[in-house]
């Protein structure tokens, strides 16, 4: 259920970016659908025209600038940015089965709402994506302390990237469909389709999925017992005060941190500008570098989940210890795409030997998810939803810098412009990881403690 609510809330977060070449009438399609909202004028079509054109899709077009059409595309990060640490506090301490089943119902409903939205003026529509920002954020840091409470420990990387493997299947799919659906139906129905899937999410939330097994009306009594009893030993009861000085101080933390920056720069540098660099650089057309992007999306989906049962493989067979999995995973998620992607501007005259390393980076990058990008897990697990909060906002700081300076350099030179872009992504991606090589630990950290008394 997790993977699919992230299945839902990845469709609906890009369905925006899907649609609105078609919403807006400097960027829609010359096709009769994408013309106007109030149809042709009368007498313009004789009868044949007119029985072919009354099953065309009619969906209305706005006259959004760029300026705005940017503003609209980032309001969604504005909520996620200013809710992400209060979001994580509040799910500390209630009930995160009700937390992300609200959180996805409000996130989907408002999805619907959106063809309403737009009709009724830009500015409830960024009111609307703000308010779909606080709520994916709030799913995305209260799901973690579901797995607190249900993944044994020997089991907790594949389950978590099971899960997450339902953002990439989300942007998979809606990159595959949300154009087909604007073409044949209408721009709407990208809203119509994801938001009514979200809905159909929430409904099954709610029966299917409790805070623990204790409370679980369907579980064995096996399993039930199997998962108590390999958790018996960790401290994962709530706490409403937070050890804030010692958080602060902890290296172990900052290196977490510090790596979600570092590794998200790459992240969304290739989410921003992958398209862009196929067609500038590699000359493919945007048909097919929408083609290419979702096969490198269908790349990572197959290999996070991979990782993740990679991961626990080694920790059950005590091939390794969880600290050496946690960096071992990161050095080879981060190593790989820096040194592939600092090539890629030398093997630009091939699409052949791009897409191969490119699909590497994409391969290898997916490893950081059973690495440090989860191992706030293991330091404090009673605050897994603060520091699930606080991480986001370090990754969101890396989404606003990282594809800003990256425009920055092709503005200036087209020509080294991609080189420096790859460059400066590999010293940044390294330099995170080189500080949680040195400063990362997997032990409950004494300030994540229950006996521990300092507190501000």
């Amino acid at each position: 259920m997790v993977h699919l609510c992230n299945f839902a809330i990845s469709t609906q977060q890009m369905n925006l970016s899907i649609a609105i070449p078609a919403m807006v009438n400097g960027t829609a399609l010359p096709s009769p659908h994408n013309a106007s909202a109030e149809g042709p004028p009368p007498g313009a079509l004789d009868d044949g025209n007119e029985t072919l054109t009354k099953f065309k899709p009619v969906a209305p077009v706005y006259d959004w600038s760029p300026e705005i059409q940017g503003v609209l595309l980032s309001s969604l990060n504005y909520g996620s940015f200013l809710a992400s640490v209060p979001s994580g506090y509040v799910a500390g301490i209630v009930s995160a089965r009700h937390l992300v089943g609200t959180a996805l119902f409000v996130f989907s409903v408002l999805s619907l709402l959106i063809p309403l939205a737009a009709d009724a003026g830009v500015a409830l529509l960024i009111v609307l994506r703000v308010v779909q920002g606080v709520a994916q954020v709030m799913i995305q840091t209260s799901q973690y302390l579901i797995w607190v409470k249900w993944a044994p420990p020997l089991e907790r990387n594949q389950l978590i990237t099971i899960s997450i493997s339902g953002l990439m299947l989300g942007s998979l799919t809606v990159l595959l469909a949300g154009g087909f659906l604007s073409e044949t139906l209408g721009w709407p129905y990208v809203f119509y389709v994801f938001g009514g899937i979200g809905c159909a999410c929430s409904c099954l939330w709610f029966p299917l999925v409790h805070d623990d097994p204790e409370h679980h009306p369907f579980i064995s009594t096996g399993e039930k017992d199997y998962i108590v009893g390999s958790l018996a030993q960790q401290d994962c009861a709530p706490d409403r005060s937070l050890p804030i000085k010692a958080m602060v101080k902890s290296l172990p933390l900052w290196s977490i941190l510090l790596s979600q920056f570092s590794e998200h720069w790459y992240l969304y540098i290739m989410m921003a500008y992958l398209p862009t660099y196929l067609n500038s650089v590699l000359q493919v057309d945007l048909k097919d570098s929408g083609f290419l992007s979702a096969l490198l999306l269908a790349v990572a989906f197959v290999c996070i989940i991979l990782g993740g049962l990679l991961a626990d493989f080694l920790l059950s067979r005590e091939v390794l210890t969880l600290i050496v999995v946690r960096k071992l995973f990161t050095a080879i998620g981060v190593l790989f795409p820096s040194v592939l992607s600092v090539l890629l501007p030398w093997v630009s005259f091939s699409l052949g030997i791009t897409m191969a390393f490119l699909v590497l980076s994409f391969a290898t990058s997916s490893l950081c998810q059973a690495g440090a990008l989860v191992n706030f897990m293991d330091i404090a697990p009673r605050y897994t939803s603060f520091l699930k909060g606080l991480s986001l906002v370090f990754a969101q700081l890396s989404g606003v810098i990282a594809p800003t300076v990256s425009g920055f350099f092709i503005s200036q030179d087209s020509e080294f412009g991609w080189r420096n872009i790859f460059l400066l992504s590999a010293a940044v991606d390294i330099s995170g990881l080189v500080f949680y090589l040195v400063f990362g630990q997997a032990e409950v950290q004494d300030w994540a403690k229950e006996q521990t008394l300092t507190r501000m």
